[in-house]
């Protein structure tokens, strides 16, 4: 019976193993050969070795777009979880003295980014932050700042810290969502208790929140890093890696070299590199949530 039992798992997994095989390993096998050779896309590609991985080690753009990917991990994984964690603590604490309709109304504001497509949140950005006729500079320039006027997106000065302002917006209302979920858990006693000993809301969130959910923590933080380092729409949609290249990225940077200067064993190496990266990012992450849940567990006990 339980040999059945197995079989019978085995069987509701078949059809999740085999669509990940077709749609995850075998096209990543499939990039990771066509990086060994020199192709442009069409006719027989030749075999260079590791020619590609070694410009790849020299080439500055590269380097360029993987520095920008960190300020992205900045503006997706470490503000958004920051400022959700308070953000949900606060609105946590609103439900519990005023209700949940007013937490559910501002939950819902935040989280409506997450629900956008990213083209659309993406050109309805560039039409706010047009130099010409934008919303922000007629709004800077209602209120007396015309000298903060300025070209957003096309000045390589201030195109990159315009997209990470745009990425924190699109992405603080999934750690506010995730955090909100993990404190339904935490033990109202607990605040209660902090409450009573003259805690004030700054050290209840420091010494009863932040321990309680240390898990959604480590999952938001993994998630967000992972979503920072393979972000792609938000730069083609705003910028298109520009100007001059301030905003390029890993992704944007093998789909150009991809697609557009068709050196396409070039533009799988990056492709492969990023890859290989984000898994080594996420066996880390959740060998230390692993390590960390279980240290809990024992200091529990």
């Amino acid at each position: 019976m339980r040999s059945r039992a197995r079989d019978s798992h085995a069987l509701f997994l078949l059809p999740g193993a085999l669509a990940f095989l077709a749609v995850v390993v075998v096209p990543f096998l499939m990039n990771t050969g066509v990086s060994f050779t020199d192709w442009r896309g069409v006719g027989t590609p030749t075999w260079s070795g590791l020619a590609n991985y070694r410009e790849l080690w020299g080439d500055a753009a590269f380097w360029a777009s993987f520095r920008h990917s960190l300020f992205m991990v900045v503006a997706m994984a470490a503000v958004p979880t920051a400022v959700g964690l308070v953000l949900a603590a606060a609105l946590f604490d609103v439900a519990g003295r005023h209700g949940g309709r007013i937490t559910a109304v501002l939950r819902a504001c935040f989280y409506l980014p997450q629900v956008l497509p990213i083209a659309v949140a993406g050109i309805v950005w560039s039409w706010i932050l047009d130099p010409e006729n934008g919303s922000l500079n007629e709004l800077l320039k209602a209120v007396g700042l015309d000298g903060w006027q300025r070209d957003w997106l096309g000045d390589p000065d201030l195109a990159l810290y315009t997209v990470m302002a745009v990425m924190v917006w699109v992405q603080l209302g999934f750690p506010l969502v995730v955090f909100m979920a993990g404190l339904q858990r935490v033990d109202p006693q607990l605040y209660e208790a902090a409450e009573l000993d003259g805690a004030d809301w700054w050290r209840r969130f420091r010494h009863v929140t932040l321990p309680q959910i240390r898990p959604e923590i480590h999952v938001v933080l993994l998630w967000c890093t992972i979503a920072a380092l393979k972000v792609f729409g938000a730069v083609y949609v705003l910028t298109k890696g520009g100007p001059g290249g301030a905003t390029d990225v890993p992704s944007y940077f093998s789909f150009t070299t991809f697609f557009e200067k068709t050196q396409v064993g070039y533009g799988a190496a990056v492709s492969t590199v990023l890859t290989v990266l984000i898994l080594v990012l996420a066996v880390i992450g959740l060998k230390l949530q692993t390590r960390a849940e279980d240290d809990e567990e024992g200091s529990v006990r």
